[in-house]
């Protein structure tokens, strides 16, 4: 699978219909990340709103009630103040990583748990604005992907994003944008799912929502979610889950919120101030 096969949908850090939308109308000059509402179901939201807060602060409670509670009842004839077990919030399952290469998370566990934990970090890189960029996206290709498809892989990529395609989307040929600007990319793994499972090749689904676009006042190609499927074909080589193939699909998309669209100088303030995670299943 390269970037040419099945459905990309604009999967490469932005580059099409999917992961960059254009403003559907020019508009009178206005700032599209403005005061504009996400849509249109008025004096509703605020009532609504309030009752979601209300519920979600409840199930918080009523969780934090529960998980004292078995490690309350978890500690019983200990006599000496200290819990016998793991706490109720400690982490479990594998470690996700033993390290990372050239910025992006490698030595994942040789099992299906380690499989999706990959495919969610991998996902990750595979759609970041750094794809876009010449000579980190050789990198992530060579990390990523199994040794007999880097070669392939580095050429349809660099075709993909050619001159032509970068400079349609505001990005010079070392893929940064203009002054005053900062292009947005980022993924975030919402679940994943293991379709298939081998000691030496696996496939997992990877859903994933983000924002997508670039800010800035001239902008055509404003920050906007997105929500779609990555599906990672892996083989366990080098000692290290690696992607042999992808493709992606639209979805699975909740209904949009009544979030009020923040200025475009926050959603680039936010970018730079709030760092990626780690993903494991």
């Amino acid at each position: 699978m390269s970037p040419d096969d099945e459905r990309n949908d604009g999967l490469f850090g932005g580059s099409g219909e999917t992961r960059t939308r254009l403003p559907e109308g020019e508009g009178g000059g206005d700032d599209v990340y403005g005061g504009a509402r996400r849509s249109g179901r008025g004096g509703r939201s605020s009532s609504r709103s309030l009752v979601t807060v209300v519920g979600v602060v409840v199930l918080l409670i009523a969780a934090i009630a529960f998980a004292n509670r078995g490690g309350d009842e978890s500690s019983s004839g200990g006599g000496d103040g200290k819990k016998a077990g793991s706490s109720a919030t400690a982490p479990t399952g594998e470690k996700p990583v033993g390290g990372k290469n050239s910025g992006i998370p490698s030595g994942f566990a040789h099992d299906e748990q380690g499989a999706q934990s990959a495919a969610s970090n991998y996902a990750v890189s595979l759609v970041s604005a750094d794809i876009l960029k010449p000579d980190r996206r050789t990198e992530i290709v060579r990390q990523l992907f199994v040794t007999d498809k880097v070669s392939e892989l580095e050429g349809k990529f660099d075709k993909t994003y050619s001159r032509d395609f970068l400079d349609k989307i505001g990005l010079d040929e070392k893929g940064n944008a203009a002054p005053g600007q900062t292009y947005v990319s980022r993924t975030v793994p919402v679940g994943t799912k293991a379709t298939a499972y081998s000691d030496s090749a696996a496939t997992v689904e990877v859903w994933c929502t983000g924002a997508f676009g670039t800010t800035g006042q001239d902008t055509t190609n404003p920050v906007s979610n997105d929500w779609f499927t990555l599906t990672l074909k892996l083989r366990w080589a080098d000692g290290d889950w690696k992607v042999e193939s992808f493709r992606s699909k639209d979805g699975p998309a909740p209904v949009n919120g009544d979030n009020k669209v923040s200025p475009a100088d926050e959603i680039a303030k936010a970018v730079q101030e709030y760092g990626g995670f780690t993903y494991a299943r």
